[in-house]
This record gives structure tokens, sequence and C-alpha cells, in this order.
């Protein structure tokens, strides 16, 4: 239905997602279509990763090379979106641009919302990496082979060699690979 408030794909050069939709929200408030296109977005995550015990955040692309854009289509708002520097075309059946359906923008949308209230760990270590307890306690220095790995908690299973082979379970800021 023309008129309507949509979402719509569009696909940009690699790596140009954040240089088109600067660029975009530069030509929207130019062209004056604030009320025609509503809010550019890149779909992403955010992930905790942890490699030589150190942790940071990183924010990946979900889609890598395609940027949302909430929009009623007409010419003129297609003519600025297609128009824009990196932009390559919309997704859809030969020239006529797709919108995404209700349910596909509410899976991406908490697929983000998600993301960012508990960010997914990442951890480098994979089951029989050898690690080492590196935290202060009875266990520092306690070494074995990675058994198992809990992402979600953040936490590691080792075979204690020292122990036994008794199978320890550790927060994984306090070990490393060894």
């Amino acid at each position: 239905m023309p008129g309507e408030r949509k979402w719509y794909v569009v696909q940009t050069y690699a790596s140009y997602e954040k240089r088109v939709k600067d660029d975009l929200t530069q030509r929207i408030k130019a062209m004056k279509m604030q009320d025609k296109i509503f809010t550019v977005l890149i779909p992403t995550e955010t992930n905790t990763v942890i490699k030589d015990g150190k942790s940071r955040e990183v924010t990946r692309k979900l889609y890598p090379g395609y940027v949302m854009i909430e929009m009623v289509l007409d010419e003129q708002s297609w003519y600025t979106v297609r128009h824009t520097p990196g932009v390559t075309g919309f997704i859809g059946a030969g020239t006529h641009p797709m919108p995404l359906s209700e349910d596909e923008v509410e899976k991406i949308m908490s697929g983000m919302k998600k993301s960012e209230e508990s960010p997914k760990v990442e951890i480098d270590l994979k089951p029989g990496d050898t690690v080492r307890v590196t935290a202060e306690g009875v266990r520092k220095g306690f070494t074995g082979p990675v058994v198992e790995i809990n992402a979600r908690k953040g936490k590691v299973k080792f075979k204690n060699d020292m122990l036994g082979g008794s199978i320890v379970e550790i927060d994984y800021k306090d070990l490393e690979k060894i």
C-alpha cells in the first residue's frame, strides 16, 4: 500500500555500511526527506571476546554489506536512497524493493536487544587446550586440559592434573592458556 511506513534493506559495497548510513542521514536532511525516511540502521550484535586472559567488547554486523531503512517508499525516497554513494541497490524482485515482513523486523530487533542486554561471550579456548589458574587462592597454579566451556556463564571446566584428574569449574577470567 503506497504511503505506508515499512522497513527495506539496501545492499552496500563491502564494509561501506557506516559510510552509507552517515551519507544517507546527511542526504535525508539536505533533501528534506525526514517525513519519508525515518530510520537508517546497521543491525549489529555485541560480543565479549576473551583472549589471552583479557576481556573486550566487540560489535559485529549481523548482515555485512546490508543496511536497513524505515521509510515510506515513493519515487523521491527511492531516489534519495538509491543514489546515495555506496548503495548498490534495494533487496527485492527486479527493480521493485520488497519490504521486510513484521516478523523479520521483530526477529532482527529482538536479536539486537538481546545482544545488548547480555552479550555473547567468546572465549579463546577449546576443549583440549591446557590452562593454568591465575586467580589468587587455593587453586592458583592448577593446570590441566579444558574439558568443557560454558560461554553463556563464562565458566570453563578443566581436568586438574594436580588433584588426580578431578574436574574443576572456574571463571574464564581466572585462567590463562599455556
